[in-house]
């Protein structure tokens, strides 16, 4: 409760009559939701917030997942070093690696603002998906994935059909957090921006120092009670306690487990089936 706190006060303030931030003690007002879309600004920072967090997040899924896939196989030299280096951004303060990254773009003379947020949000993001998956695929079994291949698979078709289904649970927890994470980041941001390319982050921020009012109020409420409804979905696709990696076992969960293993046994006898009649037919 003493956590919450925070956003409770900033909630019940974005309903406020008055253009202070106030309580709404004599009577609670919805303009300043409606005066949202017509901040200065607001449509291209919120655009340019959901461009960087979806690419830099769907990037991050796919070289995180495969650098968790050659960490876990053991395959790969020094795997246990590149996996701290893989989370080592987690490590850090946002504004020291904000700091490192603008003086590395000026070092070597890169100056593509829009460029520049999406590489730093893919190093903010990164971590997140490589450390979630390599806990993922520390509990999958791979013969899954060789039996595909053994079906006449390639090897990245047998991943999409053997190991993403069974792992959807880590690819939504990875792709969560690092969406949240990129669309929230203000550390990072604050560094790379320029005038005509800022994230929502910090547009709220030079909106606090020219003009603040309970419109910024009923934005926070908005963004809270979006990732509020992206948990609320996430835990009835796959339980918030399979996307924190509980191991205890409970019905729920077995449930789950029993629907991911029939799926997955359902498309190999897919592949079976597609591969004996390849095999009868002399294709």
């Amino acid at each position: 409760l003493f956590l919450l706190a925070p956003l409770i006060v900033i909630a019940a303030a974005s309903f406020s009559p008055t253009p202070v931030f106030d309580l709404p003690v004599g009577g609670a007002s919805l303009r300043w939701y409606g005066r949202i879309g017509q901040m200065d600004g607001f449509w291209p920072a919120l655009g340019l917030s959901l461009q960087i967090a979806a690419l830099s997040t769907a990037i991050a899924l796919v070289l995180g997942t495969l650098a968790a896939i050659a960490i876990t196989q053991g395959r790969l030299p020094g795997s246990e070093a590149i996996g701290t280096v893989l989370v080592s951004p987690l490590m850090m303060p946002g504004l020291v690696l904000g700091i490192a990254l603008l003086q590395y773009y000026r070092a070597i003379g890169f100056s593509a603002a829009w460029s520049g947020l999406l590489l730093a949000h893919l190093v903010v993001t990164l971590p997140y998906v490589a450390r979630t998956m390599i806990a993922g695929l520390a509990r999958f079994d791979f013969t899954l994935v060789e039996a595909a291949r053994t079906l006449g698979c390639t090897y990245p078709g047998a991943i999409l059909k053997a190991m993403v289904p069974a792992l959807a649970p880590s690819f939504l927890t990875a792709g969560l957090f690092s969406f949240l994470a990129s669309f929230d980041n203000y550390p990072v941001s604050i560094f790379l921006t320029d005038v005509r390319t800022k994230t929502l982050p910090i547009k709220m921020l030079q909106y606090i120092e020219e003009a603040p009012d309970p419109t910024l109020a009923a934005l926070s409420t908005l963004i809270l009670g979006a990732t509020v409804i992206l948990l609320v979905a996430s835990d009835r696709m796959v339980g918030l306690h399979r996307m924190a990696g509980d191991r205890k076992p409970g019905a729920v969960q077995k449930q789950q487990g029993k629907l991911g293993h029939r799926r997955t046994h359902r498309q190999l006898q897919g592949m079976v089936v597609h591969g004996a009649r390849t095999h009868m037919c002399g294709i």
